[in-house]
């Protein structure tokens, strides 16, 4: 394995297990974290969901070939105090937003259980790939006690591929910081080879994820341990272990008056009326970075 290398954040390490068709992604979000989160005034509870779901874009955003293309995670309600949550990753960029009814969530207590946030829902992941490749989707019930429980399911249910995931995340007196590990299994070899056997009582699976569950919420949050020491911790007994550093983490909230102007500028002249108010300008709201945007057209 490679020499373990400086403690690090906001980054992500990508990792494979030859010997066990393994592929893994480990996850540590901390300053960016905190510029996403400084966004909107969230409590506690919604800054800890959208912690999590911002390190679950994270960790499917850089299974994405060649770092190419765009993950969107969303999760939406119906009548849940959570009416939605969406993230989604690009290249290293990270962006996300909760929309709540804060006058129920006020009502549910300090930690309320995913169930009492969102009540009947579902999560939708959608895989943008740039060219011929297109778009795809999956949608699961959102169920379960986490958000990465109902990744797992979408990754079995949609793509046949056994997965583990675990997420951590704390508020301390620096702010907020998350992290996170998957790992899957692929049967027959790397990416690319057809999944013949995909079942999660497969013996190479069942080692792996009894390694990769092991993994402790205090160590994927912890800023003194560098994301390869903790993947040398799991799987230091493995014959083979390759490590490669993934993307370097920003926030990334697209939105500037240039781009707004663009895309209403291909609006009717008619709708492009309507949109205006008393004032005879056009104000856009981001709901990513909380910034009105006026737009004079």
């Amino acid at each position: 394995m490679t020499e373990i290398s400086e403690t690090y954040c906001d980054q992500l390490l990508h990792f494979t297990l030859p010997n066990r068709d393994a592929r893994g992604r480990v996850v540590r979000i901390d300053g960016v974290l905190g510029e996403i989160l400084s966004a909107h005034d969230y409590p506690p509870a919604i800054m800890h969901l959208l912690a999590e779901a911002l390190v679950l874009a994270a960790l499917l955003g850089s299974l994405l070939k060649h770092g190419a293309g765009q993950l969107t995670m969303q999760a939406q309600t119906e009548a849940g105090v959570v009416k939605l949550l969406v993230c989604d990753y690009r290249a290293g960029e990270l962006r996300g937003y909760v929309d709540f009814d804060r006058e129920r969530f006020g009502k549910l207590g300090a930690n309320p259980p995913l169930a009492a946030l969102f009540g009947k829902g579902y999560l939708g992941i959608t895989f943008d790939l740039p060219g011929e490749n297109g778009r795809y989707q999956g949608i699961v019930p959102l169920e379960g006690e986490t958000l990465a429980a109902a990744c797992e399911a979408y990754f079995l249910q949609s793509e046949q591929l056994p997965t583990l995931i675990r997420v951590g995340a704390r508020q301390d007196a620096t702010g907020c910081i998350a992290g996170g590990i998957l790992i899957q299994h692929l049967p027959d070899g790397e990416e690319g080879r057809e999944r013949l056997h995909a079942r999660l009582d497969h013996p190479e699976w069942e080692h792996v994820s009894i390694l990769a569950g092991s993994t402790r919420y205090d160590e994927l949050v912890d800023r003194g341990l560098s994301l390869e020491a903790l993947v040398w911790r799991l799987f230091h007994e493995e014959g083979e272990v390759r490590v490669e550093r993934g993307a370097q983490l920003r926030r990334g909230c697209r939105c500037s008056a240039e781009h707004y102007s663009d895309v209403i500028g291909r609006f009717p002249e008619a709708e492009r009326l309507e949109m205006r108010g008393d004032d005879g300008i056009i104000k856009v709201d981001c709901a990513f970075c909380s910034k009105v945007f006026p737009i004079h057209i």
